[in-house]
């Protein structure tokens, strides 16, 4: 099998200079991509100036595009968010609308660029909501031509009201460390499988 890549867009409102519940459980589905020989990188948006919109390229001080080619080059792509009021974050739907920006962009069959790619989603807080931003995500990622195999929204929620979070918390939840597993496997198998067996373009180009 060919080397496989994956990225991980880490959603947290939170810069890089402050530690990340959402990374925590990014970090955890690593563990199990480095046993598999998948090579993995994590890029904290909240690190970068990204525009406003729905386009690959927005201008002047825009920094989606050097991510999006990040994307472009990654078999597998896993959409990390903390929840706010039950939401993904507010990053997270900013990711997805500039994602949609390439949704009219094709590789060398004319299907969409994102076809024969692998996505997945994680999320963590303290509040429900997990499922409906899992969802929410998986969508928009289907919706552009990812491929979504089973049981790959890995979730950790703690207790409702204040209290501690996914690190805090010890990171030990069997639920979690079982959903972890299933979507490192999942997406690892099927992405090998479309690196060796694509989809045929018969029916689907955008041209």
């Amino acid at each position: 099998m060919q080397q496989l890549k994956a990225l991980f867009l880490n959603c947290s409102l939170k810069s890089s200079d402050e530690v990340s519940n959402t990374e925590g459980l990014i970090k955890d589905v690593q563990v199990h991509y480095k046993q598999l020989g998948v090579e993995s990188e994590i890029v904290r948006l909240a690190d970068y100036h990204i525009a406003f919109g729905v386009q690959e390229d927005m201008g002047s001080e825009d920094q989606w595009p050097s991510i999006l080619e990040k994307v472009k080059a990654a078999d597998i792509l896993i959409i990390g968010t903390p929840l706010w009021l039950g939401e993904k974050s507010s990053l997270a739907t900013l990711a997805i609308e500039r994602l949609y920006g390439s949704s009219s962009v094709t590789n060398d069959k004319g299907q969409a660029v994102f076809y024969n790619k692998v996505g997945g989603a994680l999320v963590t807080g303290n509040e429900d909501g997990a499922k409906h931003a899992s969802a929410s995500l998986l969508y928009g990622l289907s919706h552009i031509g990812y491929l979504i195999p089973p049981n790959v929204d890995a979730y950790w929620v703690g207790e409702a009201g204040p209290g501690a979070s996914y690190i805090e918390a010890g990171r030990d939840n069997d639920f979690t460390k079982a959903a972890v597993e299933r979507l490192a496997y999942n997406t690892y198998h099927l992405a090998g499988l479309l690196k060796n067996n694509p989809i045929p373009a018969e029916g689907n180009t955008l041209e």
